[in-house]
């Protein structure tokens, strides 16, 4: 048995999970939990880093010891550094308005369907290669000599070596997925200095050691090496979905759904574009062809306006409003920014002339009956766009808490849902860094010792595919 610390950073939260793995056994503990909190100052909206990296710290020292340390985190964002290697301000998060209006400005360079050839990303306003352009005449970029992506930036810190993961920077809008390589010509014509970035590292590579003054803070025993992991948490994410052959499609649920296919090779039609759906690296050379969704983001914003209700009595209250009496498109960026959630939802449906929900509970159906319809309409547009047909759908992450919205998602595909594990992105994490040691095989076979080890939970579809139908019409009618 060997020990494995997965540092496993989300939107809202990170924790610091110790994963055991053996030749047949796979146990996962919680070590330390710690919030992530935005923190809204003058200039706009910064992540915390300085408490993410404590927290870090103190998840470390609770470990005990381990043989390997791997990091992972949201996407996107990132830190700047000067010539010292010191950090030239808190990172922007993704949800600052700066990047509004952006694409446009980008597009006039290189053609929205140039750029989607060349990268395969879907748009998001929030997309580095945005979040850059934005950022283009500030000072603070004009200083800096590194970029280094949110969890890269930890690594540098816990180990002082510098690297930019794989998984992570084909997010950027930066990279081809066809070569694993930056897109060069496209970096080019916008005018972005690629020399920003650290060489960049693949699962699995070597990240460095532990430095002194880290094993002195965490109590650990050096040496102790840093392994880069599929740094994105949806690519740890999907490297622990549980399947046992090549036709199913994912949905990883938390403060984002993302839902699609895992490819051989990316997608980067016309019709996929237009789509909206990305081609971000994950594992051993595969395609996470998929869709970002809105996801929980939407409920747990509602929970904080409502003063944070018990979500038990919550989910039994939306279990007992009528199906798809409301839907809103889950998708829709309107929902991005935080704030006045439940009376933006309530909005939507007034315009769309759908019946208004009003309270907590109606809401909450409105909400779970729209997340599995986008996840319904993902999932069969990947199939379609990609010829890639599925058997079955893996929801994996927190999602899987939620039995109402697993069942819905059944109900909305009419595919069998096997819901689990909840802490995918951290057994990803752990199963690249046992691979690392040669303790795991290839992708196969950590998926398979994650179907003997972890407790998954079946949902058959129930029926009712015209009411979807019908539901999914009246979006589009909008």
């Amino acid at each position: 048995m060997r020990s494995y610390a997965a540092v496993d950073l989300g939107a809202s939260s990170g924790r610091v999970m110790v994963g055991r793995v053996g030749p047949d056994s796979l146990e996962l503990s919680e070590a330390h939990r710690f919030a992530n909190r935005p923190v809204r100052v003058a200039e706009g909206l910064r992540w915390d880093i300085l408490a993410l990296y404590a927290g870090v710290l103190d998840g470390l020292s609770r470990a005990g010891q381990v043989d390997s340390v791997g990091i992972d985190s949201w996407a996107v964002d990132y830190g700047l550094l000067d010539a010292d290697g010191a950090l030239l301000g808190n990172p922007v998060h993704y949800r600052d308005p700066r990047t509004e209006g952006v694409a446009e400005k980008v597009w006039a360079t290189v053609p929205a369907a140039e750029l989607y050839a060349a990268t395969g990303v879907q748009y998001a306003p929030f997309n580095t290669l945005y979040q850059l352009a934005a950022a283009r005449d500030t000072r603070q970029l004009a200083s800096a000599e590194r970029l280094l992506l949110v969890p890269d930036l930890l690594t540098y810190w816990l180990t002082g070596e510098q690297g930019t993961e794989l998984t992570n920077a084909s997010t950027t809008q930066l990279i081809d997925p066809r070569t694993g390589d930056w897109a060069y010509d496209v970096a080019t014509r916008l005018g972005v200095d690629l020399s920003l970035f650290a060489p960049l590292r693949r699962p699995g590579d070597p990240a460095g050691l532990l430095r002194a003054r880290v094993l002195e803070e965490t109590g650990l025993t050096g040496p102790v090496p840093v392994t880069a992991v599929g740094s994105h948490d949806t690519a740890s994410a999907v490297a622990a979905v549980p399947a046992t052959g090549e036709r199913f499609a994912y949905i990883c649920t938390g403060t984002w759904s993302l839902a699609g296919l895992e490819l051989d090779a990316p997608v980067l039609t016309e019709e996929s574009r237009a789509a909206n759906f990305t081609n971000e690296l994950g594992l051993d050379g595969t395609v996470r062809y998929l869709r970002n969704i809105m996801g929980l983001w939407l409920l747990q914003e509602c929970v904080r306006a409502w003063g944070d209700p018990d979500l038990g009595v919550l989910l039994r209250e939306a279990a007992g409003v009528p199906a798809l009496r409301s839907v809103i498109d889950a998708g829709d960026a309107v929902f991005l920014a935080p704030g006045r959630m439940p009376e933006r939802i309530a909005e939507a449906c007034r315009e769309s002339g759908q019946p208004v929900p009003r309270t907590p509970g109606q809401i909450t159906r409105c909400i779970l009956d729209s997340l599995a319809l986008a996840h319904r309409r993902a999932v069969e547009e990947a199939q379609e766009l990609a010829g890639h047909p599925v058997d079955v759908v893996h929801i994996v992450g927190g999602g899987t808490r939620n039995a109402l919205l697993c069942q819905l998602t059944a109900d909305a595909c009419g595919l069998p849902v096997v819901a689990g594990p909840t802490e995918a992105a951290a057994l990803g994490n752990v199963l690249v860094q046992a691979r690392a040691h040669g303790l795991v095989g290839d992708l196969a076979g950590g998926r398979h010792l994650l179907t003997r080890t972890q407790p998954l939970t079946r949902y058959e579809p129930q029926g009712g595919a015209g009411r979807w139908r019908e539901a999914q019409d009246r979006l589009d009618a909008r």
